[in-house]
């Protein structure tokens, strides 16, 4: 009798070890949806893409979208088919407060990565944004870039009511768009549409290591739900990022022509839905300019806690988001530091 209770003991203990195991493995095989901006911004991720490293690493990608713009991320990511995304630092922020999307900021990506593009015949130095009749794109209110317009304004002293009464809202393939027209005498943009400006004769006259010392471009964030019940997917997501973000560090060159041919046209990428109805036939992303563009970034997953306080402060001030917040309840950065 006790050898068959015995027998019995064992096979429920190897049975509920099975299960577990099998738990276990459904648990951390979760499928998840990535969003990312259609920039070099994002090249860690396009990088991880294209060498199939997300596969590699065991993380079952079931969607990938892009958006032109970060602020069109940040609405996105309220949808529940989204549970990661590599964006920039401030349209996360505004999704978080404004939108209430539970994220956390769990690495960053790149530092800097904006720039002042202008035609030097019309615009000479800073304080012409001032003129009237200056003619500046920007994208809305609310974006990094527009903050960057902000911060602009405040270095250099300029009157914020001129340069405001100046700009023209539009997002950066239209702004290209228009430099190539003729019809903007500036625009605030983000890479690698500011250097693909310097293609049509413009100059570039202030890039965001200028204005905003350390900014940091943009991060991965992972929505709060999936950081609590599948770790190892986070885990794994910042590995994959970490593992990119040194080969395009060490690799600038192949990591440019890979970047290209994830944004272009003619590749097998799908282009945002916000840019489908603008003719881009004028428009190439050739690997020269885009690691012309890549070597203006700081590829780099270090956040400093204390810079993006400063930029929630400084969001806040302008009205972005209703209250300034403690940096603790957005970021969750100790996969870093494994």
């Amino acid at each position: 009798m006790k050898k068959v209770t015995l027998l019995i003991i064992n096979v429920l203990f190897i049975l509920s070890c099975f299960f577990i195991s099998i738990s276990c493995v459904a648990k951390e095989s979760v499928s998840i949806g990535i969003a990312v901006e259609f920039m070099d911004h994002a090249a860690s991720a396009y990088v991880s893409q294209y060498q199939g490293w997300f596969e590699e690493e065991g993380l079952n990608i079931n969607s990938y979208e892009s958006y032109v713009t970060g602020m069109a991320l940040a609405s996105a990511l309220g949808r529940g088919d989204i549970q990661a995304a590599y964006i920039c630092l401030v349209p996360a922020i505004n999704a978080y407060v404004n939108a209430k999307v539970p994220i956390k900021i769990v690495a960053g990506t790149h530092k800097y990565g904006y720039g002042l593009v202008v035609d030097s015949n019309k615009v000479k130095s800073v304080q012409d944004l001032e003129k009237e009749g200056m003619r500046i794109g920007c994208v809305t209110e609310g974006g990094a870039v527009d903050v960057l317009l902000r911060k602009t304004i405040d270095k250099y002293n300029l009157n914020e009511d001129k340069v405001l009464n100046n700009i023209q809202r539009m997002n950066p393939p239209k702004q290209l768009l228009a430099i190539q027209m003729g019809r903007l005498d500036a625009a605030f943009l983000p890479e690698q549409w500011a250097t693909m400006a310097e293609n049509f004769n413009y100059h570039m006259l202030l890039m965001s290591q200028e204005v905003w010392p350390e900014m940091q471009g943009s991060v991965l964030v992972v929505k709060t739900e999936l950081l609590e019940d599948y770790p190892e997917v986070v885990r794994k997501l910042v590995k994959v990022t970490e593992k990119a973000t040194d080969w395009i560090n060490q690799n600038p060159e192949k990591a440019a022509e890979i970047v290209a041919h994830q944004l272009s046209l003619d590749g097998e990428y799908t282009l945002p839905a916000q840019i489908k109805d603008i003719d881009m036939s004028m428009v190439e992303f050739n690997a020269d300019t885009l690691l012309k563009s890549m070597h203006r970034l700081d590829y780099n997953m270090d956040i400093d806690s204390a810079n993006v306080q400063d930029t929630i402060n400084f969001v806040a001030e302008l009205g972005y988001i209703r209250d300034a917040f403690n940096v603790d309840e957005i970021l969750e950065l100790r996969f870093l530091s494994e």
